[in-house]
């Protein structure tokens, strides 16, 4: 254990922690345009494509964002979308989420439940 004479003269260094997600810089959610847009197979055992977007983030980075929901997304080049921190775990290196309902990523339809996370409207308001 260090003494008091060896603190004073060199302080305790801080433990370094990496970013688990650096691209947002400390933010909950960023703005970026899709600058192409790819499908990808999974690790093992799974096997469905997931669709991924190549986005170029208001800050100059440029991550891969997982496209979820069923079906078509309506996204092109060029569309300005807004991410979210969220790692997929059956595809390496994809950190990131892509926010329905916001910008040019429309909802999903018809939806039921989770709504939240798909951008839909409740289907019971009359």
């Amino acid at each position: 254990m260090a003494t008091r004479s060896q603190l004073i003269e060199n302080q305790r260094k801080k433990k370094f922690r990496s970013a688990k997600k650096a691209a947002l810089q400390g933010n909950p959610q960023k703005k970026g345009t899709i600058v192409k847009l790819i499908v990808r197979s999974p690790k093992k055992p799974n096997s469905a494509n997931r669709k991924l977007a190549y986005v170029r983030l208001v800050t100059g980075k440029k991550v891969y964002g997982y496209i979820g929901g069923m079906g078509k997304h309506g996204l092109q080049e060029h569309s300005v979308v807004l991410i979210r921190g969220g790692r997929i775990k059956d595809l390496p290196g994809v950190k990131y989420r892509l926010i329905h309902g916001v910008y040019d990523f429309p909802g999903t339809s018809g939806r039921r439940t989770a709504r939240s996370k798909y951008g839909a409207k409740s289907p019971f308001v009359t």
